[in-house]
Formats: structure tokens, sequence, C-alpha cells
């Protein structure tokens, strides 16, 4: 279905004459149009298969460079993303780290950010967003186990209420072998140390 922004258009401008503005003064006349761009990238994710990504996957034992495939886990950090809080659609915004431990299949790293992506371009919280980035990968890619960590500022909370700027809230989402914190450590660990990658 998408993104109806011709109605956000004339739901903009209803709002503005509701918190007693006038639409038509020359700084919100386009104000209606930016906001329903706006929400429909911000909302792209609506009705997208957080699935899709992971069709294409590798074998581990059949796969055409079985020397490159990993024996551990599949670990990828600082993942930036955005969202909407469902509470007061203000964004919050972070960092995703991924991990899994592969089966018999592994996928691109691109398509584990793009899980990511779709899941949180929607109305969410973030507990509930970990929980289905975490649910996508371990009921598509056969992984014996699946991490998932976010750390993300909320404007319901740096923008209003208590304004607490530096506040930053941090979630885990386990599956498999890693729902026991034991057989985390060692990930959350890496997780929390130092990049030694190159900006």
């Amino acid at each position: 279905m998408g993104v109806d922004k011709a109605r956000i258009e004339r739901l903009t401008r209803e709002l503005l004459d509701a918190i007693g503005e006038d639409p038509d003064r020359p700084g919100l006349t386009q104000t209606p149009a930016r906001m329903a761009d706006l929400y429909a990238e911000f909302f792209a994710g609506v009705g997208e298969d957080a699935a899709g990504p992971l069709a294409r996957t590798i074998s581990v034992s059949r796969g055409p460079a079985p020397d490159t495939l990993p024996s551990g886990a599949v670990l990828l950090r600082d993942i930036r993303f955005r969202s909407v809080c469902e509470h007061h659609l203000l964004p919050f915004a972070g960092h995703a780290h991924l991990a899994y431990l592969p089966g018999e299949q592994v996928v691109g790293l691109g398509a584990l950010v793009r899980v990511v992506e779709i899941l949180a371009s929607r109305p969410q919280v973030q507990e509930r967003l970990g929980e289905q980035i975490a649910d996508a990968i371990a009921d598509n890619l056969d992984a014996r186990g699946v991490l998932v960590v976010l750390d993300a500022s909320h404007g319901c909370v740096t923008l209003r209420g208590g304004r607490q700027p530096e506040a930053s809230t941090l979630t885990i989402a386990a599956r498999g072998v890693y729902a026991e914190p034991a057989a985390r450590g060692e990930l959350i660990a890496l997780i929390a140390s130092p990049s030694a990658a190159t900006p």
C-alpha cells in the first residue's frame, strides 16, 4: 500500500492549524510536503518483509569459497539505525550490533544491515525492534545462536520530560546458544571493545 503522502500533507496542515499556526504563512507553506517526504522515508519498512534480504545464502559446506567461511560467530558491529518511537512519534537512533553462529548457511553482511533498516523503518519500540531482528535472523538462517544488542538515544527522553541528553538505552535479544549469558560473554566483550577498523 505504501505511505499516503497526499493525506499526510492534508493532516500536517490540520496539525499546524491545531497548534495555532497559519499553514499558509511563508515559512510553513512547504512543510506539509516536506513532512510527507519525511514520513515516506521514516516508515518505508511498514509492510515490507524483513526476511527478504536473507533469502540468498551461501552454503558453509558446499560454498564457492569454503576457506573464507567462518568456523565461529559472525559479528557485525556499529550498524547505524534510526527509528520512530510509536508512543510519541519522536525519533530514536543509535547502533545495532548483530552476531550469529552459522549452521549450514551464511549470508552477506549487507543483508543483515538491510534487516535492521526494514524493521527500524516502522513505528517501533527499541525492545521489540531487537526481538524482531533476532527472530528474523534465527528463523531464516539456520543459525545455532543469534545475539542482537541495540544502543540508542531516544527523543522522548532527550527532548521532553526529564530531558536527559546523555541518556541512552541498551537492549539485548538472544536466541539459541546465546540465550545463556555465559555463552554470549565473549561477544559482549567484543562489542564493547574499541574498534580497530579505519574510519
